[in-house]
């Protein structure tokens, strides 16, 4: 170290002066701030060196401005030493810096390998997002699929059964229509052609007979029965009048398909109406009192075409009944 080179000249120059205890006593404390300082000058500098920097004022800001003064130039030894100092902590900043970069470019690339990750596993979950939205879709278009298929299934088998209920509903009909048919064919049949109009009856007054019960002479025969006996049509026909017909009381009045009339008075009520079908002995009233009569009886009577009444008696024998 220079601090033990230069303690033996101090040394030689101090033997070789007068004696001087004050002097000496201040050479040595010099001489040993020189070793101090020289100590602190390597510190200084080891200091220097491994903070980057080769000022060495801090030694000579530490011992003030005399010190300063008395501070040596450094040895070739500090020099080189200072010097590589200065390399390694260089080498050691680089060694760093590279170590930072290497850090930096390590995190960079971990960064970027997270973010692809990240991206990666994103458009994984989306993709498998959109393939269970695509699934379940498919499920849904498929099931409502299926239930528009069964309900067009269950709508064309109900549609089905009703066209066929209806057919059967229609063909009952028909075939009841027909019995029907058959059985009125079968009464028309069994029917007689032509009846009297009441039973239990008597005569009591005949056509074109005179008397003071009527304002002009008698238009037809009266066949007196108890109160209540059904009228009866005489032939088939067709009603056409049934109304109040003043001296006539209750009457009835039926066109048969030959177009002749017949006419039934006094009756005490009705039993059909205008536009009712009848059958010869179909009941179309009963005995009664209505009208200008003295006693209850049917005023019946004969209008071909419609026209003037004639005798009912001849005309009923035509037809092969006798009153």
């Amino acid at each position: 170290m220079p601090t033990h080179q230069d303690a033996p000249n101090a040394d030689r120059q101090a033997s070789s002066r007068p004696a001087a205890p004050r002097r000496v006593a201040k050479h040595r404390f010099s001489r040993r701030g020189f070793t101090r300082r020289n100590n602190l000058i390597g510190l200084t500098a080891a200091l220097a060196a491994a903070a980057g920097t080769t000022t060495v004022a801090l030694a000579s800001s530490a011992t003030g401005p005399a010190a300063a003064n008395d501070v040596p130039q450094l040895s070739a030894a500090q020099a080189d030493a200072l010097t590589a100092a200065r390399i390694d902590r260089r080498d050691l900043g680089s060694r760093d810096l590279s170590r930072i970069d290497l850090s930096l470019a390590a995190a960079q690339k971990a960064a970027v390998s997270n973010a692809a990750k990240q991206r990666t596993d994103k458009l994984a979950a989306a993709a498998t997002l959109t393939q269970r939205r695509a699934l379940a879709l498919a499920a849904a278009k498929a099931a409502a699929a299926k239930k528009a298929a069964d309900s067009a299934k269950a709508l064309a088998a109900a549609k089905a059964e009703a066209t066929a209920k209806a057919a059967a509903i229609a063909k009952q009909a028909a075939i009841a229509k027909q019995a029907e048919a058959a059985k009125q064919a079968a009464i028309v049949a069994a029917a007689p052609k032509i009846v009297l109009p009441t039973t239990g009856y008597h005569l009591t007054a005949r056509f074109n007979q005179a008397g003071g019960r009527w304002a002009h002479k008698h238009t037809g025969l009266d066949f007196a029965a108890p109160m209540g006996t059904p009228v009866l049509s005489v032939m088939a026909g067709q009603v056409i009048q049934a109304d109040w017909e003043g001296a006539y009381g209750r009457q009835v009045k039926v066109r048969h398909a030959d177009g002749t009339v017949t006419s039934y008075g006094h009756m005490s009520e009705f039993d059909v109406s205008v536009g009712d079908s009848v059958q010869a002995g179909s009941m179309v009233g009963r005995i009664g009192m209505t009208g200008n009569t003295t006693g209850p009886h049917v005023h019946f009577e004969v209008l071909p075409g419609g026209g003037a009444p004639i005798d009912p008696e001849p005309w009923l024998r035509a037809h092969g009944l006798n009153p």
